[in-house]
């Protein structure tokens, strides 16, 4: 069975697995989205999408639903998501296959940004076809379905935590952090200008993770420098002009 999935003011998909594709991998909560149709028909699914898209006004997919699937071939079992391509070859060609969507046992695979990033630094070989790759399913779906382990109260903590582990803090320079913080602002309105909600939720976290480390390199908490600028802005007066919070200056 087909799902047509709406986020309310985001987006309208198509998944088969509304857990695994709006729940664990988006983030949103059964309240946070609505049904809007479903079938077996994957070609009236396909086609009903892309007309829902556009009377909602949402962006409108460049390909129809069905045809993600068409584009390459990978053989799933329990176990393992198996490539028609060497190594050499999947690294290649998979940036041109953002986008495609393969099923599992563990749910809904999808082939992102940063997931064809993983799957070029987990790929293994096949030991019967050197044209052939695989990866391991559950190491994937822990990779980026799967709900987090890490206590989101403490991510500050865990973000030194990983900087402090690999030196940055030993050896790194908050001249160096700024010039990043700069390319990431860079990436983030990009993804504004494209309306490319994926990669402005991945930019945001990693403008977050870079302020949080030149903090620390100048020997504050992140913590503490948000707790100053909020104890600034808690009792400040204004009104909204185009747009834009205008604080008073009486």
């Amino acid at each position: 069975m087909y799902y047509i999935y709406h986020i309310f003011g985001k987006k309208i998909g198509v998944a088969r697995n509304l857990k695994s594709r709006v729940t664990l991998a988006q983030g949103y909560k059964p309240n946070e989205y609505e049904v809007l149709d479903s079938s077996d028909d994957i070609d009236y699914i396909s086609h009903k999408e892309i007309e829902l898209q556009k009377s909602y006004g949402y962006r409108v997919d460049r390909k129809l639903y069905k045809n993600l699937f068409k584009k390459m071939k990978i053989n799933a079992t329990e176990q393992t998501s198996t490539f028609p391509y060497s190594i050499v070859e999947l690294k290649a060609n998979l940036d041109s296959d953002i986008g495609f969507k393969w099923e599992t046992s563990l749910g809904e695979f999808e082939l992102t940004k940063k997931s064809v990033n993983w799957i070029k630094a987990n790929a293994k070989k096949s030991m019967y076809n050197d044209n052939r790759t695989y990866i391991y399913n559950k190491a994937f779906y822990e990779a980026f379905l799967a709900e987090p382990l890490y206590d989101k109260e403490n991510i500050f903590g865990l973000i030194r935590g990983w900087a402090q582990e690999r030196g940055l803090y030993d050896k790194g320079d908050f001249k160096t952090q700024y010039i990043k913080l700069m390319e990431e602002s860079g990436e983030l309105a990009q993804a504004i200008l494209k309306n490319d909600e994926p990669e402005v939720i991945d930019a945001i976290g990693d403008m977050v993770v870079v302020l949080t480390n030149l903090a620390k390199l100048r020997g504050h908490n992140i913590e503490d420098c948000i707790q100053s600028a909020y104890d600034e802005i808690s009792n400040r007066k204004g009104k909204m002009v185009n747009g834009t919070f205008v604080k008073n200056t009486l």
